[in-house]
């Protein structure tokens, strides 16, 4: 199969992740619940992979980097854990359920109230526009730091000049995780929510929720910790107070091994993304029945229609009689395919990792032009 889903999840993984992973599975401890040596070592791994993750994306120290499960589980501790009652909230409409069904749970449970972005006519976020949703009891600003459905990248550093200091910055960075550069301290982000499955070269289950000193999240799961088990509430302290329950240290891991694999190989792999997707746009505007909705861009995106044909019959077409994989539908942001006038059919989405070259473009026009 030739894979082209890997906005869904990254499809190839670096020989060193796999190896990671293996090894990981052969030792069987748990980090940092125990005295032995072995307990110990894992969780020197699991704090160097906390060191790593705040380096590369310009983070604010260890503590403040917590695992999750998945980067949904990790917007919704930013989200859940920091609005209350009486909150207001901003996200665009480019947005991922993973950001917009947390918003719309604290509305009908708590009273939360949250605006929504549009596109520009240009098809851009203004950060003027941003701006002009700003209440007095704004607290929360959430915006993608690429759109799963196009791949276009908001400004989120003129975003957070755009609106007042008091209000946190949050980012949904599970498509530019490892494609496009991401500095939290430099943009002004408080919280960067992160899948470790998709750019950054880990397998599932490998995320985490970076936060600032000016975020305090209240933990939404609660049990074991390893540290102060003579209370009977959490901790008080960073990460422990937000991580119950044990890590999976083979995430973990694959996630240390596919950050390094990105520190030492994310500019050129962007620019190979670059090249991807403009070659297979410059290809499909040679074709009357298909329109694209992205432009070139470093997280390896190409969204497109058939004039004629439904988006989920496009993408099933490719699978069942060209052997390739990409993803029909709404991709679970269904404000972004309403602002973009795809709704409710959705768009073909085919997405491109760093690792693959012209032979997968060449395959999918081959297979399209048959369509």
């Amino acid at each position: 199969m030739i894979y082209l889903d890997n906005a869904a999840t990254g499809g190839f993984k670096p020989a060193s992740v796999q190896n990671a992973v293996l090894a990981a599975m052969r030792v069987c401890a748990n980090p940092g619940r125990s005295g032995h040596r072995l307990s110990l070592a894992l969780a020197e791994r699991v704090l160097a992979c906390r060191n790593l993750l705040s380096e590369t994306f310009g983070g604010y120290g260890y503590e403040r980097a917590v695992f999750t499960r998945s980067c949904t589980e990790a917007l919704d501790l930013a989200l859940l854990g920091t609005l209350k009652p009486g909150d207001h909230a901003i996200c665009t409409c480019l947005e991922h359920n993973s950001v917009l069904r947390p918003l719309e749970h604290l509305k009908r449970t708590q009273g939360v109230e949250y605006d929504v972005v549009p596109l520009g006519e240009d098809g851009t976020i203004s950060p003027d526009t941003v701006a002009a949703l700003v209440r007095e009891n704004t607290r929360v600003c959430c915006v993608t730091a690429a759109s799963n459905v196009t791949g276009y990248a908001p400004d989120l550093a003129a975003i957070r000049r755009a609106i007042p200091e008091r209000i946190l910055l949050f980012a949904d960075g599970a498509q530019a995780g490892g494609h496009l550069p991401i500095h939290m301290k430099k943009t002004g982000i408080d919280a960067l929510a992160l899948a470790g499955h998709k750019g950054l070269h880990a397998i599932q289950g490998a995320a985490a929720l970076l936060f600032s000193d000016r975020v305090d999240p209240d933990p939404i799961l609660f049990g074991g910790t390893g540290s102060e088990s003579f209370r009977l509430d959490m901790p008080d302290f960073y990460p422990d107070r937000l991580e119950a329950g044990t890590l999976s240290y083979p995430a973990i891991a694959s996630l240390f091994e596919g950050l390094l694999t990105v520190k030492a190989q994310r500019r050129e792999g962007a620019e190979n993304l670059v090249r991807l997707t403009s070659a297979l746009l410059s290809a499909l505007s040679a074709m009357p029945r298909y329109k694209a909705y992205s432009k070139p861009n470093g997280c390896g995106i190409v969204a497109f229609s058939h004039d004629m044909l439904p988006s989920e019959e496009v993408a099933g077409i490719l699978s069942d009689r060209f052997d390739i994989a990409v993803r029909g539908g709404l991709h679970c942001a269904p404000l972004a395919h309403k602002a973009l006038g795809t709704f409710p059919g959705g768009l073909v989405r085919a997405s491109f990792s760093p690792f693959q070259s012209m032979r997968e473009v060449n395959a999918l026009v081959g297979a399209l032009k048959k369509i």
